[in-house]
């Protein structure tokens, strides 16, 4: 029987109450994936075609198609051409999904907190209480709301990164699984741009394995994120090794350098740098057989437990394709030894002894870490040549790691002109840096000046004379750099290491060539992390300059996982001006304006951008750089099993499900509303019916501005007014309209200023109403600011009492009409006591347009970027099209029955199905998204003739009715083809007509168009 998964019982207990429907939908769809020993199957879905918002949300949603997405990218970790498409295919997918979900301001935002809320959930497997709580985190985050998307990003210790994605933040030095790190390729990007990265470096021992440069170079591309690929070395320097850099440069594109990879010269590089990986494997399986003849015996002896020897396979296995190292020795040590250390501390704690030397030992079992077991077990004085595999001089060591500094970079010059050389500074003091620099005559040109492990080692020296010595260079100042090397010489002299003086005083005489050098060519700084998912740490650097506000403030907050790094780099912050591609009707006004003094850039859109100097880096006491993976805290072993059952009874209201919170909503703002009418109102009409008419007047409001904002009203769209319809929306309005009830009736009306100040309706109702207005005006502002609504909407709530006096009046003199009309003698006797009722339907009313717009412009700004990256996709295949039949109208052959009929082969095929595609999606946003047809044919406006009859000719390819069913049924969108397939049937003729009335071209064209339509008809 299968054993039951962790917290399934808390999680079936309180499911009814704190979960939803759709958060155990998404949950079984999750476990059914990863139950599944075949993986997703409906491939169909991840075409890169397709487009998130497209045809294939009838197939699937979109939680769906995220989930197929990460457990295929983090399911595939075999090496293979056929693993790594899949895994870049599934990012491609991720990226689009994730990126185009969030409807607010916070869209990148949004974006990698729900990436990173997936990627938990498939971690989570077996924990249900866990992954429900994801599961409903999830859903409250793809709102977008801003309060829920910066508290999940503390939450993950992600900071806030500007929406226009122009932050410094970078990492010059990790690893992926193919060296020292646990990450693929793909994987890492991923993760990479979560943190909101925008440049890494990726650093190999040796050689690059063509597949892994593959890999990354297209999911850097898919990304956005600029990287680049570097080649790590060791060389002999003093009876030690220092670490050189080498990072080539000037390729016009990713091809050019994978075609470099294979070039001669490199490849017998490489093929020398694999001899040398073939050594320090054998030289880490020696040390593995050494603690297991020498140091687990004695292990077992002092726990009084077995611990078996680990296998040397089994280790492999552990490293997978990576390079085996001490950090892998060490990390598989510590998994390995776990279980006997379990049982160790279970007869401690068993044995009810109170002696503190019991409590140390079980102190130290929970706190053994593969950091200490490198360090303690692994020591030179336990195991010879333990520390370092690389570091003895005694055995045949391969050619290459016998090569000085000068050596290795002459045989580097050869490979290709243009390049960065980065002397990591680990382990080495001023005086190295110095030598190694003349040793290379100018070769160097980066410097490591910081490495997030090496420095929480303690293993970075003399960094401030370092500085120095780099800036004396760059700026040129010749008797400074000849002081400090006279400076060097003096104190190797006093360390009785006289050759070295020698040499230094050689260095002194020829300090004018390295001068001359550096003076032109600046030695540039570089950073990282050396991070391989492995240590205490994660990757990635920012300035802290290029954040937002809230970003610092939340660094502040947590000192405990943002380490200060001693070192500055100066940021200048400039402006960019442009014309926006898609004016609003203020920007179009603006415009006319710029001739004024001062308005020179009015309509225009602004973009800040950051520059910096990595020549300038400097050291000082309170830096301007930030870890953006944090500090992990160390956590212990769990041996005693107290960690399992903690806190998987807590949840907050935050988990309640929807129904039971959208009611306790709507009670929190009845109650007071309803006290409210009772202490104020005199007619007993009014005080008991008056709550029920003041929800009803926001609940009609809500439903109809949510309508107007999906232009829900028009006969032209298949938008359904339901669907657009936010519940927890509308109650969430019903309960700040029940409290600002007592807030301004009662608190500001009662019993501020006519009890305490003595203001009344009676004496002073222009006062009176000022001051409702006023305090109603901040009410609004401040719970649409909370609620995370478009700063349109909340700066125009602002002013709504003040626009609502004029609707008001005019609801007051038709009521008082109407009233007459129906026969009524004194209309005042009703109006008098209704008159916040009428108030409250003006406010509403006004309410209802200032939302409304507001509304309508996110789904304005969500159809552009549909319809721009759609239409530029349409436009893109178009262009290979025409390369590929230059001499034939290739669109008229799509639209034929058969189409292009094998012709162009695979490309050809390829172009066929992504057309077909496209304007399925094109057909879908039309007819299914919210002012779509609005944003569409203001695009058309814009847009050339000639570019506006490609599209039109271009979704002619729906005449195809028989084969694009047939490609439906066979799973073009996955197994679940029927709806999609019933929307094209019914729908493609009509979309076609409209279409070609939409994209038709000028009167003097129009002729000879109408006869291509026509036979194209035929």
């Amino acid at each position: 029987s299968r054993r039951p998964a962790r917290g399934h019982g808390v999680a079936e207990r309180w499911s009814d109450i704190y979960f939803d429907k759709q958060d155990k939908d998404i949950l079984s769809l999750v476990n059914r994936i990863l139950d599944s020993r075949t993986g997703p199957s409906d491939d169909g879905l991840f075409d890169p075609n397709l487009h998130p918002h497209g045809i294939k949300e009838l197939a699937a949603t979109p939680v769906a198609r995220m989930a197929y997405a990460v457990i295929n990218l983090l399911r595939n970790l075999e090496v293979g051409d056929a693993q790594a498409r899949d895994r870049l295919l599934a990012l491609e997918v991720l990226y689009d999904e994730v990126l185009n979900s969030a409807h607010s301001l916070l869209r990148r935002n949004t974006a990698r907190v729900l990436m990173q809320i997936m990627k938990d959930m498939v971690r989570a497997h077996g924990d249900r209480l866990t992954q429900l709580k994801l599961a409903h985190d999830f859903r409250r985050t793809a709102q977008g709301t801003p309060r829920i998307v910066r508290h999940m990003l503390a939450r993950y210790h992600l900071p806030e990164m500007p929406e226009e994605w122009n932050q410094i933040a970078f990492d010059d030095h990790v690893y992926d699984a193919n060296t020292k790190g646990r990450k693929t390729p793909t994987h890492l990007i991923m993760d990479a741009w979560i943190k909101g990265l925008r440049d890494i470096t990726i650093g190999y021992e040796y050689w690059v394995p063509p597949d892994a440069a593959r890999e990354i170079l297209r999911a850097a591309e898919i990304t956005g994120i600029t990287v680049r690929i570097g080649i790590e070395y060791q060389v002999l320097f003093h009876g030690r090794y220092a670490r050189l850099f080498w990072i080539p440069r000037g390729f016009s594109s990713n091809e050019d350098f994978l075609e470099f990879l294979h070039n001669p010269k490199l490849a017998e590089m490489m093929k020398r740098g694999k001899e040398v990986l073939a050594w320090k494997k054998e030289r880490i399986l020696n040390i593995l057989n050494a603690w297991n003849e020498q140091s687990r015996p004695t292990l077992a002896a002092a726990w009084g437990v077995d611990v078996p020897p680990l296998d040397p396979r089994e280790f492999l296995r552990f490293v997978g394709r990576g390079q085996p190292s001490m950090h892998h020795l060490s990390e598989c040590l510590h998994r390995h030894v776990l279980p006997a250390a379990r049982e160790r501390a279970q007869r401690l704690a068993h044995s009810g002894s109170s002696d503190p030397a019991v409590a140390e030992e079980l102190a130290a079992l929970e706190n053994l870490s593969a950091d200490i077991i490198a360090d303690e077990w692994l020591a030179p004085d336990t195991l010879p040549n333990a520390r370092d595999a690389t570091l003895s001089g005694s055995e045949n060591i391969p050619e290459l790691l016998r090569l000085s500094p000068q050596e290795l970079v002459r045989d580097l010059q050869e490979l290709n002109p243009g390049y960065r050389l980065v002397l990591g500074l680990t382990d080495l003091r001023v005086e190295d840096v110095a030598e190694v620099l003349s040793d290379c005559h100018g070769a160097i040109t980066h410097l490591e000046i910081f490495n997030m492990r090496a420095w929480l080692e303690g293993r970075l020296h003399d960094l401030e004379a370092i500085g120095e010595l780099q800036r004396a260079l760059n700026l040129g100042l010749g008797p400074r750099v000849k002081q400090m090397i006279r400076q060097m010489g003096r104190h190797l002299e006093r360390e009785g290491d006289e050759e070295r003086a020698a040499k230094f005083r050689d260095i002194l005489r020829n300090v004018p060539k390295l001068w001359e050098h550096y003076r032109h060519n600046p030695l540039r700084s570089r950073l990282g992390t050396s991070s391989g998912g492995r240590r205490s740490f994660g990757m990635g650097l920012v300035l802290r300059e290029t954040l937002p506000h809230r970003a610092l403030a939340e660094l502040k907050r947590k000192p405990q996982q943002v380490r200060p790094i001693p070192l500055c780099s100066p940021v200048e912050e400039t402006e960019v001006f442009r014309e926006p591609e898609n004016p609003t009707f203020w920007q179009r006004l603006g415009a006319y304006f710029r001739r004024l003094p001062g308005c020179r850039h009015l309509g225009m859109e602004r973009k800040r951008e950051w520059e910096t100097a990595s020549e300038y880096c400097r050291i000082c006491k309170n830096g301007n750089i930030a870890n953006l993976g944090g500090l992990n805290q160390a956590r212990q072993n769990d041996l005693l099993g107290a960690g399992n059952s903690r806190g998987q009874t807590r949840l907050g209201l935050s988990y309640l499900n929807s129904a039971i919170s959208n009611w306790l909503k709507v009670l929190l703002g009845f109650i007071p509303a309803f006290f409210s009418f009772l202490y104020t109102q005199d007619w007993w009409f009014l005080a008991w019916f008056g709550t029920f008419i003041w929800f009803g007047i926001t609940g009609v409001r809500n439903v109809v501005q949510m309508m107007f904002a999906a232009n829900g009203f028009s006969r032209g769209t298949l938008v359904h007014w339901k669907e657009q319809v936010s519940i927890s929306r509308l109650c969430d309005s019903l309960m700040y309209t029940g409290i600002s009830v007592l807030l301004l009736e009662v608190m500001v009306r009662v019993w501020l200023l006519q009890d305490g100040l003595g203001v009344s309706v009676e004496n002073n109702p222009t006062l009176v109403f000022t001051v409702l207005n006023i305090v109603n005006g901040f009410y609004i502002c401040a719970h649409n600011v909370f609620r995370g609504f478009p700063k349109e909407a909340a700066i125009g709530n602002f002013f709504r009492s003040g626009l609502a006096i004029p609707v008001s009046s005019f609801y007051d003199f038709m009521l008082f009409k109407l009233l007459l009309f129906v026969g009524v003698a004194q209309p005042e006797l009703y109006l008098v006591p209704s008159a916040a009722v009428v108030s409250k339907m003006a406010s509403d009313t006004v309410a209802a347009i200032i939302e409304g717009y507001a509304d309508s412009q996110v789904n304005l700004r969500m159809r552009r970027w549909d319809y721009k990256s759609k239409i530029a996709n349409v436009f893109a295949c178009y262009t290979r099209l025409e390369l590929l039949f230059p001499q034939e109208d290739a669109l008229v052959m799509l639209a034929r029955p058969g189409g292009l009929k094998g012709h162009g082969g695979s490309r050809g095929r390829e172009l066929e199905r992504a057309f077909i595609i496209n304007a399925l999606d094109l057909m879908y946003f039309w007819y299914y998204q919210p002012r779509a047809q609005e944003a569409f044919r203001k695009m058309l406006v814009s847009m050339p003739d000639a570019d506006r009859h490609v599209l039109a000719r271009a979704q002619l390819v729906l005449t195809r009715e028989r084969e694009i069913s047939q490609m439906l049924v066979d799973g073009l969108l996955g197994r679940n083809f029927s709806p999609p397939l019933a929307f094209f049937l019914s729908r493609h003729k009509q979309y076609l007509r409209q279409m070609s009335k939409l994209c038709r071209p000028p009167r003097q064209q129009r002729g000879q168009h109408q006869a291509y339509a026509h036979t194209t008809a035929a």
